[in-house]
Formats: C-alpha cells, structure tokens, sequence
C-alpha cells in the first residue's frame, strides 16, 4: 500500500469518527439540555420524550433505505447530502420557537443521521482490510461512539450553561461543513455495481409501523392503555409489520432480507445492538431527569458526574478493537453487555437520602461494559456480510440501534411514569392528589421540572404531601426502569453467548475462486 493509501484511509476513518460522533453526540448531548428547553419553550412529559424519538425514529426508519441509496449513488456523495442535512436541521432546531417546531427539525435531523450512520462504516470497510487491522479500526471508531455518548451531556452542560440550549445545535455547523469539506477532498468514492433497486414498500410499513408504535407507548398513560386510541395503534403497529415481512419476503430485492437471520452471528450482533440501546443509551434521558430535575444540579454538573462512564468507554474501546484478533467475539460482546447490565442494576435502589455517588459503582461498571461492546459489535455486523454490501449491513446494525433507543424511551417512559402515578396514588390516598389523573400530572411535573405550576392547583395544606408523594414516586419509576433495563442487557449478553459462533464471521477477505467446504452456506446466498 503506498504513501497516499495509507493517508486516505486515515483521513477516512477521521471524518467517519467525527461524523458519527457528531450524530450520536445529539442524542446524549440533548439529554443535558432537555430541562431548560423545557422551562424556554414549555411543553409536557411526552414532549421532552419526543425530543429523543423524534430523533432516533428517523434514523431507525431511513437508514436502511440510506445504506441502499450509498451502495447504488456512490458513498462518498451520500455522506455528503447526510452532513449538508443534518447541519440545516441543526440550525432549525437552534431556531425552534416551540416544542412541535423542535421536534420536527429532529427528525429532519434524524434524517440526516440515518445518511451517514448508514455509510460511516461502509467507508472504513472500503479502506481497512479484515483481520487485527480492520479491529484497530473499529476501537478506535467504538472509542469514539462510547465518547460520544458518555461525554456528551457534559458537553451539553457546558455549552448549556455557558451559551443556552441553542448551542448544542449550533456546533454542528462548523464540524459538519469542515467535515463536508475532508470527505470532498480526501475520501474517494465508490458504490456497489449490483446495488438493489429502492424497497419502497418495506421503507412505508417499517416506518409506519415504529412510529405508531411509540406514538401508542408515548401516549399509553395518557389516554389510557386500554383506550380505542392506544389499541387501535397497537394493533396498526402489529398490522403493519406484519406487512413489511410479507413485503420483505416475497420481493426480489429486499432492502432487509430476512435469509440473513438463518446465521446465528448475524441474529446475535443486531440483538446485542438493540439490548445496549434499549437499555444503557435510552436510559441515559431518565438518568438525567434524576441527576437535574431530583437531585437539583446544573447542567453542567450533571455532566461532570458522568464522566466515570466517559473513562470506562474511552479506555476499553481500542484494547477490545484490538482484543478481537485473540479473544472470540461472543466473549467479548457478552462481556460488555453482562456489565451494563450489571451496571445498571448496580444504579437501583435509590431512596429519597441517596446522594449521585450511589450511581457512581453503576457508572463505573456500566462505562466499562459499554466500552468492551461497541466496537465488537461494529466489528462484527460488517464481518457477516460480503464487503461490497456493507452499506446493507452498517444500516440493518444501525436500524437496531436506534429502534432500540426509540422503543427504549418510550417504553421506559411508560412503566416510569405509570409505576410512579401508581406510588403516588398509595401515598397519596385520602387526598385530592390521589384523585382522577393527578398521580400521572404529578409525576409527569416532577420529571419535567413543572411541579411547582402542579402544585400551585392543590390546597396549600397539601402541598408538602404532594411534593413528598411525588419525590417517591419519581424513584420508584426510576428504580423500577434501571432494574428492567439491567435485566434487559443480561438478557442480550445471554443471546449474544448463545448465537454468535466465530466460524460464521469472516474478517479475512474471502476469494471467489476460495473452494468452499461441502454442505458450507455462501453468504452471498442469503443476501
């Protein structure tokens, strides 16, 4: 390799780690800002989720058609139209007068994200070849996922305290036109001569069908679970998945082909994907909510006291990029998820006394696991594919993810919000603040930081017991969503042990003239 590859390569992985930072830094970083978007432009409990979902909807929902679009336009110019979007959105969101303004430029911005998510690791795959090489690669690209997604409500506190909210959008705009700028000038293009044809179909119904399904769990203790509204939409999300199986299944050109779930390597990296998002990266909103909104910190405090979860990813990251070439993937991805969930568990059983530091062996733990993960995973949802269709590849690990992150939200929201109106309720009994909905408005006030403007509505002589019963049930949803979402990554390290078998992962560029074991399936088969 000469003196020129060698640089590409490198100024490659470069702009692939500053963007993908950049888009995954939005979903944290926000995290830190969410509480004063709230006091500035007002809004509700299901609001402040939809800040996250909004976001984390469109990834999952177009990156899939995004990674089809860079195989067949050409990567490099893909990536560029993901950045010039996700930058506008930006500056939208920084301009955002009120709530449903803001949440409609994160999804344009989500839109932009799901672009270069989706070809971020095809352009490494293009530059490094298979073997300790590529894994060097994927830990320093792991690195820079588990930065961003530890240090980013730091920096949101920072820049929240010191600039406004507004400036955790406007940031993106000088990194994403100098990264415009890098891809242009030394990342070369290439596209997959055999790329599929657009899945407008499946697009439609998987789209259709993740948006009313977190509309339904968003919206659940609101209007009621049993409700004509929420069943209607539970039972269209069913319907329309339903649809997009039997889309995917019976079209030539599937932009999700099913066939790849017969390898249990592939089955086992997207789970692992999901499991960590729907657990450690979704609760990351309700951590906040509790380190501001309960225990009374700043933004930028709040920040600082992650910062255990920083060191842990940033150090493990590259020694488990580079682990990879002794130690079985399984292991390590097992490894990293049992952590989290460790960690996780080991955040629980807050009381109304506990100080930050009783998160601080969780934080620990958690930042570790996490670290150790994610460039297992990245290494492996590329390894169980063909080279020339890692674009399909990076967006079906990507889809994962950010489904994770959307329905880990959501869901996690409702049990919080509904195990903490039902504590409310107990305490509460006798009261006026027992009565009809005024369990849910409380803690729905407390977690948003508006429970003075709640309180304000009940008789002054009740008010401290209202206070009190809402504090209570705020940790008894907060515990009740860290004990579920540490049992949901131990879940996903269980899977992750169980499925991902190191002979179905090729990390060595195989040959097409390479004889083939009798019996032995062809990738490119089940594709």
């Amino acid at each position: 390799m000469d003196r020129s590859q060698t640089n590409r390569k490198w100024w490659t992985l470069g702009a692939v780690c500053v963007a993908t930072f950049m888009l995954l830094l939005d979903i944290t970083v926000v995290n830190t800002a969410l509480p004063k978007i709230q006091q500035d432009l007002g809004g509700s409990f299901s609001d402040l989720q939809w800040v996250i979902d909004a976001y984390a909807l469109s990834l999952a929902a177009l990156v899939l058609t995004a990674g089809s679009l860079a195989d067949r336009l050409g990567r490099r110019r893909v990536f560029v139209a993901g950045l010039v979007i996700f930058s506008a959105a930006s500056l939208l969101c920084a301009l955002a007068p009120d709530p449903t303004f803001l949440n409609l430029a994160r999804g344009l911005q989500g839109v932009g994200g799901a672009i270069m998510f989706a070809v971020s690791l095809a352009l490494v795959a293009q530059e490094f070849p298979g073997g300790p090489e590529r894994g060097m690669a994927m830990g320093i690209y792991g690195a820079s996922i588990g930065v961003s997604v530890a240090v980013g409500p730091l920096i949101g506190g920072v820049l929240t305290d010191g600039l406004g909210w507004q400036s955790v959008f406007l940031v993106n705009l000088p990194v994403g036109i100098a990264t415009i700028g890098v891809t242009y000038w030394k990342l070369r293009e290439s596209r997959d001569p055999n790329a599929s044809r657009i899945d407008w179909g499946g697009v439609v119904t998987f789209s259709a069908s993740l948006l009313v399904l977190v509309l339904a769990l968003v919206r659940g203790n609101a209007e009621g679970w049993g409700s004509p509204l929420i069943v209607s939409l539970l039972a269209a999300g069913v319907l329309l998945m339903g649809a997009f199986v039997a889309i995917e299944r019976r079209i030539a050109e599937p932009m999700f082909p099913l066939g790849l779930f017969r390898r249990g390597a592939f089955t086992g990296v997207q789970l692992a994907a999901f499991a960590v998002s729907a657990s450690m990266f979704s609760l990351f909103l309700y951590l906040t909510l509790y380190l501001q909104n309960f225990l009374g910190y700043s933004a930028i405090d709040a920040g600082l006291r992650y910062l255990p979860i920083t060191v842990g990813a940033f150090v493990l990251a590259p020694i488990s990029g580079m682990a990879l070439a002794k130690v079985q993937a399984r292991y390590l991805m097992a490894g990293g998820l049992g952590l989290t969930g460790v960690g996780l568990l080991l955040m629980g059983g807050l009381e109304v006394s506990s100080g930050w530091t009783a998160l601080l062996a969780g934080f620990v733990v958690a930042g570790i696991g996490v670290g150790l993960l994610n460039p297992v995973v990245a290494d492996v949802a590329l390894s169980v594919v063909p080279k020339e269709r890692s674009g399909m590849a990076a967006g079906i690990n990507d889809t994962f993810r950010q489904v994770g992150v959307a329905v880990g939200v959501a869901v996690w929201g409702a049990i919080f919000i509904g195990r903490g109106a039902d504590k409310v309720r107990d305490l509460a009994a006798g009261t006026s603040s027992a009565a009809g909905d005024h369990p849910r408005q409380l803690m729905e006030a407390m977690s948003s930081g508006g429970l003075h403007q709640v309180n304000a509505t009940v008789p002054p002589g009740a008010r401290q017991a209202a206070v009190s019963a809402a504090g209570e049930g705020f940790l008894s949803g907060f515990n009740e969503v860290l004990t579920l979402g540490g049992l949901v990554a131990l879940s996903g390290a269980a899977l992750a042990l169980w499925l991902v078998r190191e002979g179905e992962i090729e990390r060595e560029p195989v040959s097409e003239t390479a004889p083939r074991s009798p019996g032995e399936p062809s990738l490119a088969s089940e594709l």
